[in-house]
């Protein structure tokens, strides 16, 4: 698979829970039915979207295959594996069944907060053992750590199977850097939705997104006309969904995208502790933009 396969949108999926808190498959499937049919590029399973650090290890693994079987060849399938202990993301490359992904996205350890050289060395021990490619995904605001330019710059030089980033670090310059001075075909991915078009303009490859999971048509419409060069058109496209894509996050990312999703009469707003579901007022915001905008 060429990396240009995982350009463009790539839709960072939910975990649906039923009432009593059990993995809603069937809320599941329907998802990435709709986010496919919505157009979506590639779909990224069991990434901070999906609620991962509550999910056991043996409902990961499930979760694992049945996205790959919904899928079933239709996009390609990006699949987390990280954590904040090297020997336990090195377990689960061992374990999970990823004979049907096409690379792992994997976040800089947490709360250890690791040197740039323990970051460094943690990548490289994954890069060496992991069987498919893998995109690095930079989160300062959830890790505790900044991976800086110059060492995603030097992993991506070190180890060719690592073929790109997401970006999270809500910092242009820092993402700049990265674009300017990166290796050939090296993708560089938004990780915020609200800077995709701005990333694509300075030579950025997309984003992973929490929005496309709501409003997967909505969304692409502005992402096509970013990839054709046309950001006048994306950004008028956009305009539509500015207030809701704020309004994802306003409680923390997944509440205001499973919020959003049940006012849509997707799924049920269920979290797992210690996540709460979205207040009423944000209940009643998404039923107001959805309204406005008509984002159903």
């Amino acid at each position: 698979m060429k990396h240009s396969a995982l350009s463009g949108v790539g839709a960072a999926m939910i975990t649906p829970f039923t009432q009593e808190g059990r993995v809603d498959y069937q809320a599941l499937a329907r998802m990435i039915d709709y986010v496919i049919e919505g157009g979506v590029d590639y779909i990224v399973a069991l990434g901070t979207t999906a609620e991962t650090p509550t999910l056991y290890m043996p409902e990961r693994a499930v979760i694992a295959m049945f996205i790959t079987n919904q899928i079933a060849g239709r996009v390609p399938l990006v699949m987390g594996c990280g954590g904040n202990s090297t020997s336990e993301v090195l377990d689960q490359l061992r374990e999970f069944d990823l004979r049907g992904a096409d690379a792992i996205l994997s976040v800089t350890p947490y709360y250890n907060k690791p040197s740039q050289e323990g970051l460094y060395q943690h990548f490289r021990t994954v890069s060496e053992h992991s069987p498919l490619p893998v995109i690095l995904y930079n989160i300062p605001g959830r890790s505790g750590v900044n991976m800086t330019a110059e060492t995603t710059l030097r992993i991506a030089r070190d180890f060719p199977n690592v073929i790109g980033v997401k970006e999270a670090s809500g910092n242009i310059d820092q993402i700049q850097r990265i674009i300017d001075a990166r290796p050939d075909d090296f993708l560089v991915l938004s990780g915020d939705d609200g800077m995709t078009l701005e990333v694509m303009r300075r030579g950025g490859d997309g984003v992973i997104s929490v929005a496309a999971n709501a409003f997967p048509q909505r969304f692409m419409a502005c992402v096509n006309r970013a990839k054709q060069g046309d950001f006048k058109g994306a950004e008028e496209a956009y305009a539509c969904l500015d207030e809701a894509v704020q309004a994802l996050f306003e409680e923390g990312n997944p509440v205001g995208v499973k919020c959003a999703l049940a006012e849509m009469g997707k799924i049920l707003p269920t979290m797992r502790l210690p996540l709460v579901e979205g207040t009423e007022k944000l209940h009643a915001k998404f039923r107001e933009l959805i309204r406005k905008y008509d984002l159903r």
